[in-house]
């Protein structure tokens, strides 16, 4: 065994259960924690907006390329080493992104931050599973899930008080105490393992970079480029299905691929990876667009907007821990899939519902609700996908599992950012196309400001209020977007295995 961890008969070392958690979250915090601070980042570097979005799109980018290689890099130099290499790494790059003076500096340091975070989360997700007993995954799963979900939630309040009251330059200095720990608590934890040489696909491992690393470009630089318009992302799009097409077709059967596409004969692994993706779309997407929604068209100050995320975090990290701990071991894991997406779904399609007048708590509700469902789903989504795959092939599960997930992010939020860039224009339209300088609506609401819809004074009142209406209205149809994605995936919990008595979890002591 590749960790000096609890086996069924021995006692978990809670040590390395911090360890591989705060490891966790260095990776995932830095997917939300950074998005706060761009405004401030753009301003010091006086950058435009498509220069800012690189700062995001390189560290995304770097992470879902990697991420799958865990595996063959695990076999290459041992799980021990490469850990407490990413962890470093990743350290040292977080150091010179605060550092960084120029563009050019950050979105290369951001790179070497993607690299090397790649590694942390299925490797940390491998040995929290190796750390347990079988019949525990779930408890160990609820662990882990209170740093990868909850993290990445409350990113966004912890980004906007080391902004306010320090500096952008915070936001990456605050990986370092996080690393030092993790590391140390680590230290000691882990064998050193037997490597061994390996031969390198590097046919396969080229198309397999080509083929992700175009995907998560179009999904980044899409919405800002006006999608196929663009040349930039006609050219990807075509790399993309020509070396994904290439990829599988050469790699079916292929023993020594960079990627042992067996694993997804089965099919709670293949549907896990299916729902995964598709929670990624409902969650992060409503994530990333909920500050938009309560800063750019609510008024909000960007600590409020912050704080808007905290009840929706402590809800997502009790039902972790209750799932974990008791729920899994009393009902049919699947059904509590179920259920979760159905909350997932259902806050969003609540915030959805909102209108101008809205205030902090009936913003907060529909983020509790998304928060339960989140615990719901995440801990008995995990065990159930990771139930029928043997210790050897744990860290290269956990890649692929991981870059689903990432991909599902950024679906997410290419999507919902899609939603709403189009669906303002046709509100804008269509409300536009109904009112005119004779429309005695129109008069009488202008009538107390003194002006007449004929006037120029009159005409850009209109204007603005059709555009923060149309606004409106594009956040709406964006919310329910991510809320029929929970609901889309209800029907793949009935692909998934119901795990046998003997593994199911046992609760928590």
């Amino acid at each position: 065994m590749s960790v000096n961890a609890a086996s069924s008969v021995g006692p978990v070392r809670w040590t390395i259960v911090l360890a591989v958690v705060l490891t966790a979250v260095l990776e995932v915090l830095d997917s939300t924690i950074v998005n706060v601070a761009l405004p401030q980042i753009q301003a010091a570097f006086g950058i435009t907006n498509d220069q800012t979005v690189w700062i995001l799109t390189s560290y995304i980018v770097a992470s879902v390329v990697v991420m799958p290689l865990t595996g063959f890099f695990v076999r290459m130099f041992g799980r021990r080493r490469l850990i407490n290499s990413a962890i470093i790494g990743f350290a040292t790059f977080s150091a010179l992104c605060g550092l960084s003076w120029s563009v050019e500096i950050m979105v290369a340091c951001r790179l070497g931050q993607g690299i090397f975070g790649a590694f942390l989360i299925p490797l940390s997700q491998s040995i929290l599973f190796d750390s347990f007993p079988k019949e525990k995954r779930g408890q160990a799963m609820a662990f882990f899930g209170l740093g990868v979900v909850v993290a990445p939630v409350l990113g966004p309040t912890l980004g906007a008080l080391l902004t306010e009251y320090f500096s952008w330059r915070a936001v990456f200095y605050v990986n370092l105490p996080i690393a030092a720990f993790a590391l140390t608590m680590m230290s000691g934890e882990l064998r050193s393992e037997d490597t061994k040489r390996i031969k390198v696909d590097w046919a396969g491992l080229a198309l397999m970079v080509g083929a992700i690393a175009s995907l998560q470009l179009m999904l980044d630089l899409g919405e800002s480029r006006d999608w196929f318009a663009s040349r930039l992302i006609q050219v990807a799009a075509i790399i993309m299905i020509a070396c994904a097409t290439s990829f599988v077709l050469r790699g079916r059967g292929k023993a020594d691929n960079i990627i042992d596409f067996s694993l997804f004969r089965d099919r709670s692994f293949a549907g896990a990876n299916v729902a995964i993706l598709g929670f990624g779309v409902a969650m992060f997407g409503s994530i990333a667009i909920l500050p938009l929604f309560v800063q750019g068209l609510l008024g909000y100050p960007v600590l409020d907007a912050g704080f808007l995320f905290i009840p929706r975090g402590i809800a997502g990290g009790i039902s972790m821990v209750l799932t974990g701990s008791v729920l899994v071991s009393r009902f049919d894991p699947r059904k509590l899939l179920a259920v979760g997406l159905v909350m997932t779904g259902t806050g969003n399609i609540l915030l959805g519902l909102l209108n101008l007048n809205a205030g902090f708590w009936d913003l907060a509700v529909p983020g509790i609700i998304s928060g339960l469902g989140m615990g719901l789903f995440f801990v008995p989504m995990s065990t159930l996908a990771f139930q029928n795959i043997g210790p050897n092939r744990q860290d290269e599960a956990s890649g692929i599992y991981g870059v689903t997930r990432s991909l599902g992010s950024s679906v997410g939020i290419a999507l919902v950012g899609w939603q709403v860039a189009s669906r303002m224009q046709f509100h804008y339209a269509t409300l536009a196309s109904g009112i005119t300088p004779f429309d005695p609506a129109a008069r009488a609401w202008l009538a107390p400001l003194g002006l007449d819809p004929a006037s120029a004074e009159g005409a850009a009142q209109i204007a603005a209020q059709i555009q923060q209406q149309a606004s409106l209205l594009a956040f709406q149809d964006a919310f329910f977007l991510t809320g029929a994605a929970a609901f889309l995936m209800l029907p793949v919990v009935l692909i998934l295995q119901r795990p046998k008595a003997s593994a199911a979890p046992a609760m928590a002591h």
